[in-house]
């Protein structure tokens, strides 16, 4: 029997979270400035200088240090927990109103303000372009 301790794989890492973000090696590479072959190394290499690591993390929209210390189990149960908050948060996960972080009544004012700017710029797109034609039609 092996008490050999699994080598810390920082490709397999990047890969898996990879796949947790649904992104395929193609995004990643893009993201980069490289190409898919290039992120299959990344993927396959067991160890990553630390410049690439940040950028890598970066193009992952996480840190360095959620790479390297990235287990299936610290997943597994950041998901839990995180299920298990979005259910105390409201009833059986439905958003619970009692728990906003601002008030609604402002973020509809804004709506309102931000539909009655655009209605603006659409009349006054409206009102050259009548003007335009007229001046078409006299010269």
């Amino acid at each position: 029997m092996s008490t050999a301790i699994k080598p810390n794989h920082i490709g397999r890492k990047i890969s898996r979270i990879r796949e947790l973000k649904d992104m395929k090696q193609e995004a990643l590479a893009q993201a980069l400035g490289t190409n898919q072959q290039a992120i299959s190394i990344i993927e396959n290499s067991e160890t990553i200088d630390e410049e690439k690591l940040k950028e890598v993390a970066k193009a992952l929209g996480v840190s360095v240090e959620a790479i390297k210390n990235f287990t299936e189990e610290n997943m597994i149960s950041y998901l839990n927990n995180f299920y298990d908050n979005s259910i105390s948060n409201g009833m059986n996960g439905i958003f619970n109103p009692s728990h906003c972080s601002f008030n609604p009544l402002d973020k509809m004012m804004e709506m309102i303000d931000e539909n009655r700017k655009l209605y603006e710029r659409l009349l006054q797109s409206e009102k050259d372009k009548i003007e335009y034609l007229e001046k078409l039609l006299k010269g």
